[in-house]
């Protein structure tokens, strides 16, 4: 029994559970911080933001060790990170679907991310109509003593792929918690629902793409950036030598 442990012993598991999850809590906040970085880079260069939100969650010990038992798996440090490739999870939630691809390029082009796995559920749809795109990714964690490469689970989604799933989530959550199966018709409307997401997501990038082309058309004079909200005049001897290479 682990209350029967000597003190010592005990309190060194402990410790080792708390190192095992700061690890993925760590990987997490790398990925928050290099999704934060690319947005602000992004929003300077093209005015423009791809993400609207993004959201992380780590399992809890007790969630670990049953998804453990239901693989029936052993119990250990290493086993854990073997079978359990979900322990953090980061879902980046896009306004268009263009910036999906455009967000998992931009993390691929990151020399020390590492995608282990890709899951493309937007090219094709689960049977009841999920979509997202899925990347198992391993980023490097550097501890006070050693590097370690933890992998998370990143999910990236249209809002209406991620209003889908909240909904689709909270009915299969209400049925199992009543240990009763979905009804058919509601299954029926949550695939129906899938489709009309579908169809406005693809309407919703049509406009987009319109919108990028006409402003493209209007865009103001290169005469000046703008970087942290602040506006800077460029050198009138700089615009000449743009001027100057461009007619070379």
């Amino acid at each position: 029994m682990m209350s029967q442990l000597p003190v010592s012993q005990l309190k060194r598991f402990k410790d080792e559970i708390i190192r095992f999850m700061m690890m993925y809590k760590f990987a997490l906040d790398e990925m928050e911080t290099r999704i934060g970085i690319l947005v602000e880079e992004f929003e300077m260069l093209h005015e423009y933001n791809p993400i609207e939100h993004t959201k992380s969650r780590l399992k809890s010990p007790e969630s670990i060790l049953n998804k453990l038992f239901r693989k029936g798996c052993d119990i250990s440090f290493t086993s854990i990170r073997e079978n359990i490739k979900d322990i953090a999870g980061l879902r980046i939630t896009c306004s268009f679907l263009s910036d999906i691809y455009l967000i998992s390029e931009m993390l691929r082009n990151q020399r020390d991310l590492t995608i282990c796995e890709e899951k493309d559920y937007i090219k094709h749809p689960k049977a009841n109509g999920y979509q997202s795109l899925h990347l198992l990714i391993e980023v490097p964690v550097y501890m006070s003593d050693r590097q370690e490469n933890v992998c998370i689970e990143v999910q990236i989604r249209t809002i209406a792929m991620d209003f889908w799933a909240s909904l689709e989530h909270k009915i299969y959550y209400k049925y199992s918690r009543e240990e009763q199966a979905v009804p058919e018709r509601l299954l029926r409307e949550l695939k129906d629902a899938a489709s009309s997401a579908a169809a406005l997501d693809l309407q919703m990038e049509r406009l987009h793409k319109e919108i990028v082309e006409i402003k493209e058309e209007q865009s103001e004079k290169l005469d000046r950036i703008i970087i942290n909200n602040q506006q800077f005049a460029l050198p009138q001897a700089f615009l000449e030598f743009l001027d100057g290479g461009k007619e070379e």
